[in-house]
């Protein structure tokens, strides 16, 4: 008889955050085994509602401010401080920079910015940290991190000397970065990017031509911010003197190509789940579950690449334990994350619904159950 259950999802986008996916799931549990233990185990990936997971899990605390959001105007957000070392510093691009404060009738990729980013970082360096922890993810821009190092004082000029207005279509007109200005503090900062490794900057599967749809990119806008992003790379190793493979490194391509803006400045960029998971001693509480219960809100062939539910799956498995992955959404190449410790999978859903209801009633309980996993 199954009684411990360790449920661990991650957020659906624009429907539910991750705490309320995972206590969703153990009211169903609970209807099916009334006397379950459940171990509720929200995750973060460096997206949406990181810097208040690790506040509250270090004991920190949000610092909230005004900060330019992705369209240029200013908005509201945080970033967190960790209660163990309070020099330490949360920077959440989501919060910031994120698809969810882009509104559906101006999200244009080519137009958004990472500012907002970069004044989180020049918030946090005021607190008197000394290293500073941004999460990469859910991110509403391409822009190559671009917008961030011009609010931390570098200058991006174009061939008559003018500065650059915000947005990734822009950086094909980008003749020269001046860093002379940039932040001194930063010579004396650890930043780490918590990213997925599988996203680079440029190439087929660069971020432009991955992600640039999902962000409102036409055909011929992805081509064009690809490119933009290629030549800023250029530009960026031959200013700044980048020994790193900002092209196709590891996790360059994060956050619409943030990762590499960062990367330019020194900054760490390392696999998010090796940064964000230690904080939650997830091993040990999968170890001690009868079955694991992960879920996202698309599950798909993007999922074995880096996404929560391949992470809990493959770590589950050095247990032994079964793994059930939930979805909103189970898309093309979906039956892959077999191969990386799922043993079924199902979508929430009890019959086929439109998207704007479905984001709506992510998680209402369902009075019937769900067809049986698949896979």
């Amino acid at each position: 008889m199954l009684t411990r259950f360790a449920v661990a999802p991650s957020g659906f986008k624009e429907s539910l955050s991750a705490q309320s996916a995972a206590e969703a799931i153990a009211e169903g549990v609970l209807r099916a085994v009334p006397d379950a233990e459940i171990d509720l185990i929200p995750l973060v990936d460096g997206g949406e509602g990181t810097a208040q997971a690790l506040a509250t899990s270090s004991g920190g605390r949000l610092v909230r401010l005004r900060a330019t959001g992705p369209t240029g105007e200013p908005i509201g957000s945080h970033f967190a401080l960790l209660g163990d070392r309070e020099e330490t510093a949360v920077v959440e691009m989501a919060a910031v920079a994120g698809l969810s404060l882009v509104p559906r009738d101006l999200r244009d990729p080519g137009a958004t910015t990472t500012y907002g980013v970069g004044e989180l970082i020049r918030a946090a360096l005021d607190t008197g940290a000394r290293r500073i922890l941004v999460g990469c993810g859910d991110s509403g821009t391409s822009d190559g991190g671009a917008g961030a190092l011009q609010a931390l004082g570098a200058r991006l000029l174009d061939a008559d000397g003018r500065e650059l207005p915000p947005g990734g279509r822009e950086l094909s007109r980008l003749a020269r970065v001046d860093a002379a200005g940039l932040d001194p503090r930063l010579a004396a900062t650890e930043i780490r990017v918590a990213c997925n490794p599988f996203n680079v900057l440029c190439g087929e599967r660069g971020v432009a031509r991955v992600f640039g749809p999902q962000k409102g990119a036409t055909p011929a806008q992805v081509e064009q911010l690809a490119a933009g992003l290629e030549h800023w790379a250029t530009v960026l190793t031959r200013d700044l003197s980048v020994r790193a493979d900002l092209f196709h490194g590891s996790g360059t391509g994060a956050s619409g190509g943030l990762g590499a803006g960062l990367a330019a400045l020194g900054a760490q960029l390392l696999p998010r789940f090796d940064v964000l998971l230690d904080h939650l001693d997830l091993d040990a509480r999968l170890a001690r579950a009868d079955l694991v219960i992960t879920a996202e809100g698309a599950l798909d062939h993007q999922t074995p690449r880096g996404k929560v539910p391949a992470e809990v799956a493959r770590r589950a498995k050095l247990y032994g334990r079964e793994v059930l992955a939930l979805a909103g959404t189970i898309g093309e190449g979906a039956h892959q994350v077999r191969a990386v410790g799922v043993d079924a999978y199902s979508s929430i859903l009890p019959a086929p619904v439109g998207l704007t209801e479905a984001l709506g009633r992510g998680g209402e309980s369902s009075p019937t159950p769900p067809s049986a996993p698949c896979g």
